[in-house]
């Protein structure tokens, strides 16, 4: 997972018009996840690498602006936050075009199923259909996870070229903290590779044990991968067999009908 703290992309020198304290305050609001809904002023401060009273300042200056309520002991985000994520949502034609495909390819195989994008060495959820089930996966739109681990980010770094390869590769091998997925280069080179010739990825418990997971690419007017679709399931529910035989074929023709429904609507 990206750490709050990282106000910009690994890798990216800051030119003359960044504004610190705007990443600043963005990395405050990133300490806030599902893991630390609440925090003091002590651990924003940790989390960030600010010190106690330059994050004071920024989250007092955030509460003014309705984005962090407190009770003076502890901080915690508001709904108006959700504004700065629904700005973006609202403005890609993707997540309102592959609803209905979503809705479809739950109905018809059972499974949850979700788009994601590629942000840096993650994949971003940006839409996403679930099953109701006693055991499930806590996803939601907004989720990030390390693009090596799951087959979306797989076919989607399998439409890099050479160059962003090899930069993702190094950005990646800096971000790998303690309890994340590791990765071997060979290893995952091979695998991008196959995604790249049969058009589709799976990853077999690699994120999570007992989580399996298909994805097939989207693309634009131009042929260009522009996000993934994905369908997961339990291991124990299908044999490899049964999810090549059966859900690839409706995952790739639900990849294919948002494809030629985003061109439609970006002509």
């Amino acid at each position: 997972m990206v750490k709050a703290s990282q106000a910009r992309p690994a890798g990216k020198a800051a030119g003359t018009e960044f504004v610190q304290s705007l990443a600043r305050g963005l990395a405050v609001i990133r300490t806030f996840d599902a893991e630390n809904p609440r925090q003091s002023l002590s651990q924003v401060a940790r989390s960030t690498g600010l010190s106690r009273a330059t994050a004071r300042r920024f989250l007092l200056t955030l509460v003014d602006l309705g984005y962090v309520d407190s009770d003076e002991s502890q901080f915690w985000l508001t709904p108006k936050v959700l504004e700065l994520g629904y700005s973006y949502l609202s403005s890609m034609p993707l997540t309102e075009v592959a609803a209905p495909h979503l809705e479809k390819l739950r109905s018809r195989l059972g499974e949850s199923s979700s788009v994601s994008i590629l942000d840096g060495t993650d994949i971003v959820y940006v839409a996403r259909v679930q099953v109701r089930r006693i055991m499930t996966v806590d996803i939601t739109i907004g989720t990030r996870f390390p693009a090596h681990a799951t087959s979306m980010g797989k076919v989607l770094l399998a439409s890099l070229s050479e160059v962003d390869f090899a930069s993702y590769l190094r950005e990646a091998a800096e971000r790998v903290e303690p309890g994340m997925p590791g990765f071997d280069e060979a290893t995952l080179r091979s695998e991008i590779e196959a995604a790249r010739k049969r058009g589709w990825s799976m990853t077999d418990q690699e994120l999570e044990p007992g989580l399996r997971s298909l994805a097939a690419p989207i693309k634009d007017a131009s042929g260009a991968t522009v996000a993934a679709i994905n369908v997961s399931t339990h291991a124990m529910r299908y044999t490899l067999d049964q999810l090549h035989d059966d859900f690839v074929p409706a995952l790739l023709a639900a990849a294919s009908a948002i494809s030629e429904d985003l061109a439609t609507v970006n002509r």
